[in-house]
C-alpha cells in the first residue's frame, strides 16, 4: 500500500475509534448523579490532561506552542455546559443539537477557510457537501428514537441513555444538596436554557481545533511566527489537552469562590468520570490523528454523526432501554443516512 493508501487507511480507522469512543464515553456515568456538572468537569479534565501527558511522552515531547492551547479553553467552556443540557433537554436532544452545530461549524470553517485558516479543497465538493448534510440530517432521527424502561427496574438503572437525562440523581448514597440550578427552572426554561446552552456548545465544539489548524496553515509561511511548526496535528495533543485542563481548574476554582467554599463534590462520580475522560482523550487524539490524514473538512462529518447512532446501540443491547419495531427501524434508517453520508464524505476525498 503506497503513503496514500496508507494515510486514507490510517484516517478512516481513526475516525471509527473516535465515533464509537465518543458514543461510549457517556457510559460509566449513566448510574451517578452529577449535581450541577462543575465537579465532574474538572474530574473529566484531569483525566484528558493524563492521556496528554502520555501521549507527550511516547512523541518525545514535541514543540509546545501556547496558542494551541486556545482550542482547549474553547471546548472546556462548552464542556460546562454539558451537564445542565442533560438535565434541561436529555442527552439525546442535547446530542442532536450539540452535534449538528459542531458539524456545521467545524465542517464549514475548514472548507471554506474561517477564522484565518486556509480553505480544504476536496477532489469531489458536491459530494462532501452531500455528506456533511447528511451527517446533520441522521441527528434528526434519534431524536423520534424513545426510551422504553420497564416498571422493575431499579432506581439506578431507571435513565435512558439517549433520549432522557443520561446521569441519574440517587439521592440517599450522597450527602449533598439535593437541587442544582437546573432544578429551579420551568418546563419551558428547561427547554429554552437546554436548547440555547446546546447550540452555543456546539459552536465552540466545532471551534476547537482551529487554533491547531491555523498554526499549521501558517508554519508554511516565512514570514510567520509560526514558521517551521509541525504538520502533525498529534504534536499538538499535549498544548490543546493542557488548555483543558488548566480552564477547567480555573472555572472550579471560580465555581468554589461562587459557593463560598462549598462545592457540591459527588465522590461515587469520581471513577467513572475519570474513565470517561479516558475515553474522551483517547477518542480527540484520533481526532487529531484523522484529521491529519483526511483533513477536517472529511473527518470532521464523519466523526460527529456516528456517536448518536453508538449511544442507541447501548441502549437497545446493554440498557435494554430502546425497544419496539418502531425504534428499531429508526435506527435502522439513522445507520443508512450516517452510512450515506460517511460514503459520501469518504468519496469526496478520492
Amino acid at each position: 500500500m503506497n503513503n496514500s493508501g496508507m494515510g486514507l487507511a490510517t484516517g478512516f480507522i481513526s475516525s471509527s475509534i473516535a465515533v464509537i469512543l465518543f458514543g461510549s464515553n457517556f457510559v460509566p456515568l449513566k448510574k451517578y448523579d452529577t449535581g450541577d456538572g462543575m465537579f465532574l468537569q474538572w474530574v473529566l479534565c484531569a483525566a484528558i490532561w493524563l492521556v496528554a501527558c502520555v501521549v507527550n511522552l511516547i512523541l518525545h515531547c514535541p514543540k509546545f506552542w501556547p496558542f494551541a492551547m486556545v482550542g482547549g479553553c474553547i471546548w472546556a467552556t462548552g464542556n460546562i455546559a454539558v451537564v445542565p443540557i442533560i438535565k434541561t433537554i436529555g442527552l439525546g436532544l442535547g446530542i442532536l443539537i450539540w452535534g449538528s452545530f459542531n458539524t456545521l461549524t467545524g465542517w464549514a470553517s475548514s472548507r471554506f477557510g474561517w477564522f484565518g485558516m486556509d480553505a480544504e479543497e476536496v477532489a469531489n465538493p458536491v459530494l462532501n457537501y452531500i455528506g456533511a448534510a447528511l451527517s446533520v440530517v441522521s441527528a434528526f432521527v434519534f431524536l423520534f428514537i424513545k426510551s422504553e424502561i420497564s416498571d422493575n427496574t431499579s432506581s439506578t438503572d431507571t435513565t435512558p441513555l439517549i433520549t432522557e437525562p443520561a446521569i441519574n440523581a440517587n439521592q440517599d448514597a450522597c450527602t449533598c444538596p439535593p437541587y442544582s440550578w437546573v432544578d429551579k427552572l420551568s418546563q419551558t426554561q428547561h427547554r429554552i436554557v437546554g436548547c440555547s446552552l446546546a447550540v452555543i456548545s456546539g459552536i465552540l465544539y466545532g471551534c476547537t481545533f482551529v487554533p491547531v489548524i491555523y498554526i499549521k496553515d501558517h508554519s508554511k509561511r516565512n514570514d510567520s511566527i509560526y514558521a517551521g511548526a509541525s504538520q502533525n496535528d498529534v504534536d499538538y495533543v499535549f498544548a490543546h489537552f493542557s488548555g483543558i485542563f488548566l480552564t477547567s481548574t480555573i472555572y472550579f476554582l471560580v465555581y468554589c469562590i461562587a459557593m463560598k467554599n462549598q462545592p457540591r463534590l459527588y465522590p461515587e462520580a469520581v471513577l467513572p468520570g475519570f474513565l470517561s475522560g479516558l475515553l474522551w482523550g483517547i477518542a480527540t487524539c484520533c481526532c487529531f490523528i484523522a484529521n491529519h490524514s483526511l483533513s477536517a473538512v472529511v473527518s470532521f462529518p464523519i466523526i460527529t454523526a456516528g456517536p448518536g447512532f453508538i449511544a442507541a446501540l447501548w441502549g437497545v443491547f446493554m440498557f435494554k432501554e430502546i425497544k419496539g419495531l418502531q425504534n428499531y427501524l429508526l435506527m435502522s434508517f439513522a445507520f443508512c443516512i450516517i452510512l450515506a453520508g460517511i460514503l459520501c464524505t469518504s468519496f469526496s476525498k478520492l
